[in-house]
């Protein structure tokens, strides 16, 4: 029997990329299966916060990073009207942690980094999965497309509509917000504000919250929108909005909020779902990461951290991963990870609830805010890589 494992990472998003990027060099064999024709996104922004900018250094991605993003370390908070929120901190700026700088980037530049970091022998294009079967000779993967796959491990990184997650009997019911977002990008250069725009700004009040923050070596401005809603919208970033409703959500605010609004030539709109941690992750040796495993709403801008938090600790507990020890080592990992994004996702909830509240009394807000954004700097202080070797090296005596 070969010490080698065959691994198969269904899914070829963030989540997917760089846990192969995580495995490079672990000696196991990788296929990622992923069900486009080709890697590609609408415009997009993610932020990557320290806890995964420093997990992307140590995977040799850090350089290329930088060149596309933009930096951030705090995020300036906003009234509806565009005065600054006094929260303690010099110019309003609240910094996010003090262990290292994040990054802004726009989503399909980072996916390009993560995809030319790879072997192009690594991918299988056109693989929507479709079935998994575990017996004692392994995991047999099926796909739409007619094609199968056999391996020794399966890693479900799949996006909140998981198959893998489906197949394992695991999916959680999905509760709506109440919320909508509308997101879209604009060019610098046609915003009066923007020019040499850094880090998060985020204007909230009335039910609502408005996020802006540069892209693309900061030549793009990145908009996301949360507006209150009474029906249901689906969970696509594909669905085209209405500029002009989009408009009427934020009349009479801050200028720099309608201005920008004028700015865009289309946005997409998604609706935000919630939903409790799973019990567990794992089936034999299949397994989940990212949102198939714990999907948040996006208030934290914390869902592609934690996913690279996922990966970047498969990369170390797969390390001399065999057969026989595969079990145990899929045990610690969901030990590594669990409890703390089960907490992240609470965080999250919090903060949406936080970011719409429409405070009677400013003072209130502003020590209500500047209270708690010192308070979960925890999140992004993190260090995976730390508590994936302590972990290994507690099971090892």
């Amino acid at each position: 029997m070969t010490d080698k494992l065959k691994i198969a990472i269904v899914g070829g998003g963030i989540a997917g990329l760089v846990t192969a990027a995580a495995l490079r060099d672990s000696g196991h064999e990788i296929g990622i299966y992923e069900q486009a024709d080709q890697f590609r996104e609408i415009g997009a922004g993610v932020t990557l916060h320290p806890n995964a900018t420093r997990l992307l250094d140590k995977l040799g991605l850090g350089d290329a990073l930088r060149e596309i993003g933009s930096p951030t370390a705090g995020v300036r908070l906003m009234s509806t009207t565009g005065e600054t929120i006094d929260t303690g901190e010099p110019h309003g700026d609240v910094p996010l942690s003090d262990a290292g700088r994040g990054y802004n980037v726009h989503r399909a530049e980072f996916l390009d980094i993560l995809s030319r970091a790879l072997s192009p022998n690594s991918f299988r294009l056109s693989h929507r999965c479709a079935d998994l079967i575990e017996d004692e000779n392994g995991i047999t993967l099926t796909f739409e497309n007619g094609a199968s796959a056999t391996c020794d491990l399966v890693i479900g990184a799949d996006g909140i509509r998981s198959v893998v997650r489906q197949r394992l009997g695991l999916d959680t019911p999905a509760t709506s917000e109440g919320v909508m977002a509308y997101r879209g990008m604009v060019p610098v250069e046609k915003l009066s504000w923007a020019k040499g725009a850094e880090g998060l700004y985020l204007w909230m009040g009335a039910g609502r919250s408005f996020l802006c923050y540069p892209v693309s070596a900061g030549t793009m401005i990145n908009i996301v929108a949360f507006v209150p809603t009474d029906r249901d919208s689906a969970e696509s970033w594909s669905a085209l909005g209405d500029l002009a409703a989009l408009a009427a959500e934020y009349r009479g605010w801050d200028s720099r909020v309608g201005e920008t609004i004028a700015a865009l030539n289309e946005t997409y709109v998604w609706g935000i779902y919630d939903r409790p941690p799973l019990s567990h992750w794992t089936r034999g040796h299949v397994t989940l990461m990212g949102d198939a495993a714990h999907p948040m709403v996006p208030h934290l801008g914390q869902g592609a951290g934690q996913a690279i938090e996922d990966a970047y600790t498969l990369g170390i507990v797969l390390q001399g991963a065999t057969p026989d020890n595969l079990s145990d080592r899929l045990a610690s990992y969901e030990r590594l990870r669990h409890e703390r994004t089960a907490r992240v996702q609470a965080v999250a909830r919090q903060a949406g609830q936080f970011y719409r509240t429409d405070f009677s009394d400013p003072r209130e807000r502003d020590a209500t805010m500047g209270t708690w954004m010192k308070e979960v700097r925890w999140i992004l202080e993190h260090d995976a890589d730390a508590a994936a070797r302590s972990e290994m090296e507690r099971t090892r005596t």
